[in-house]
């Protein structure tokens, strides 16, 4: 019973300094909408509301229809009825005005509860023990965190599709109709969150296809049980889906359609202009890159990618030896989960969050064998807690660096002060297109046009923006969205010609060394901090997504002549 209770208050300390972390600058825009799909999914929840008959509930034009598909409906209905029950606090929580900070709120319980899902995962495989320690490895992932401040869909996401495999787990041990249901209800809502869950069927496909001992004599038994449990499982995965997305169907043309614009998006980085970052990514080694040195950071990403190979040798031992295939089954989820969406054309960094969980797991799994080994060799109690508080200060200081960018206004809104403060009114002010405009409030007071830099480089493109040059007063660059990819795309031979940017890479070339007529003057940046130093980590390099939202460079030129 003791044990018992220390666990519970084990983990419990843990949840504690990972909503610490989570909630921390939850409020981090400063009320300004700076997260894109967070704007996109709060503009069309506003817009939602309950069909005023059943009969209209039917049809495509109900007002229930969020005609957006990129997501599933589950994230966006979830947040509306959040937001209804708290307009008695105050009505702004279900408008535009407010909504997206209870959005937040259920990003945070989404990414708490997938840190309870990973202690029972790692306590089913190994013990206790190790299941604390990937509960604090996920606890204390920068990734997560950063991702836990937003309203979008993937902690939720993440949320269900490890729960999914947690009841894979279970139903592997015992297969029952009871838990056939509960993997069909979460494998439902994980679809309905994002279709992308769907290849969680190779990890209910592999429960479902081992035959345990009992029935190896009994083919003809085994394989009504198999039938009988896959019937139930999807079943159940449509019925739940359709409930929490029914206009995937009732609409099913323009969900079609938008569910094929995303896997285009995912097979051409040329599809979109804020994809073309990714033209030339090295498929793996890209999201291999942003684990390692921000998602997780090097210390726990040296121990999560050393203990996926530990994991992997012990999961075909016991295969082979007919013990268990339980971590063979998160194996095959894992390597076939990064092996489709590491070869994406495109490399958004939330893409991987699935994963993290089962790198905290493999890391957790590796630092307990350490630990023991250490033990062994170290009987002096004195040095041993010695040790294990240095080595969690060590794993601390990734995630306590990171949040210091929380620590601050966000970039922009500093950018916005100061341009009030510094620009006169009715300047004339060139923004680029594609990215947030600054100033973020009272942008009447200036004449702003937009640099249209996407746009393929012909004559008539730089025309329209030489004689912008000459109208302007400043040129505002509100993040790298544009100045990192576009100069790489210079290449015409090989490129696309509307993809091909040799006079936009000399504009910027021009832009930065002052040939352009105009100088910088105000530059707003904000990077991870080591605690108690001023030791900054550069992230400049990592994913566009990783700094773009939160903690973007801003740079402002005035024209000198």
């Amino acid at each position: 019973m003791k044990k018992i209770f220390s666990t519970k208050l084990i983990l419990f300390a843990i949840l504690i300094i990972a909503a610490t972390f989570r909630l921390y600058g939850l409020n981090w825009d400063q009320g300004f909408h700076l997260h894109p799909d967070e704007r996109a999914i709060i503009l069309t929840v506003e817009h939602l509301s309950f069909p005023p008959n059943f009969e209209a509930f039917f049809n495509s034009n109900s007002p229930w229809n969020p005609h957006f598909f990129a997501y599933g409906s589950l994230p966006f209905y979830t947040v509306y009825i959040v937001g209804q029950l708290l307009t008695p606090i105050d009505p702004n929580f279900s408008t535009y005005l407010l909504l997206h900070i209870p959005g937040r709120f259920l990003s945070v319980i989404s990414d708490l509860l997938t840190i309870i899902i990973v202690f029972f995962i790692a306590k089913k495989l190994f013990n206790e023990k190790v299941g604390l320690l990937a509960a604090f490895f996920y606890g204390i992932s920068v990734l997560p965190i950063q991702l836990s401040h937003f309203y979008a869909v993937d902690t939720p996401l993440t949320f269900f599709i490890l729960t999914t495999l947690y009841l894979v787990l279970l139903f592997y041990e015992k297969p029952t109709i009871k838990k056939a249901l509960l993997i069909g209800i979460t494998f439902g809502m994980a679809l309905a969150t994002k279709v992308s869950a769907f290849v969680l069927v190779v990890a209910i496909g592999a429960s479902l296809l081992h035959k345990p001992k009992h029935y190896r004599s009994h083919v003809s038994q085994f394989i009504k049980q198999f039938l009988t449990y896959s019937f139930f499982i999807i079943i159940t995965t449509i019925l739940i889906f359709l409930f929490f997305s029914p206009y995937a169907l009732i609409d099913f043309e323009n969900f079609w359609l938008q569910t094929m614009q995303q896997q285009a998006m995912t097979k051409d980085a040329f599809t979109f202009p804020y994809t073309l970052q990714y033209i030339n990514k090295i498929p793996y080694l890209y999201e291999l890159k942003n684990i390692f040195f921000f998602g997780l950071g090097p210390l726990l990403a040296i121990s999560a990618f050393v203990g996926f190979f530990f994991f992997l040798s012990e999961s075909i031992k016991e295969l082979v030896e007919k013990k268990s295939a339980q971590k063979i089954i998160l194996i095959i989820f894992f390597i076939i989960y990064f092996g489709i969406v590491g070869n994406f054309a495109i490399g958004f960094m939330r893409y991987m969050l699935p994963l993290y969980p089962l790198l905290c797991l493999f890391a957790a799994f590796i630092t307990f064998r350490f630990l023991l080994f250490l033990k062994d060799k170290t009987k002096n109690q004195f040095i041993l807690t010695t040790y294990y508080i240095l080595l969690t200060t060590v794993f601390l200081i990734w995630p306590l660096s990171f949040i210091q960018i929380y620590h601050h206004n966000n970039t922009r809104v500093d950018a916005t002060n100061w341009i009030h403060q510094h620009i006169p009114y009715h300047s004339t002010l060139l923004v680029e297109h594609w990215d947030d405009r600054l100033p973020l409030q009272a942008s009447e007071n200036y004449f702003i046009e937009d640099l249209e830099l996407y746009n393929p480089d012909t004559p008539e493109k730089w025309q329209k923006i030489n004689d912008q040059l000459q109208r302007a007063d400043y040129i505002i660059i509100a993040s790298n969205r544009l100045y990192l990819p576009l100069p790489k795309l210079t290449d015409c031979v090989n490129l696309p010609m509307h993809r091909c940017y040799p006079e936009t890479t000399k504009y910027y070339k021009k832009l930065f060394n002052g040939e352009l007529g105009f100088q910088k003057v105000a530059e707003f940046s904000r990077y991870p901090t080591i605690p108690l130093t001023s030791i900054t980590i550069n992230d400049q390099n990592a994913d566009e997504s990783f700094t773009v939202y939160d903690h973007p460079k801003v740079m402002i030129f005035k024209k000198i002549n």
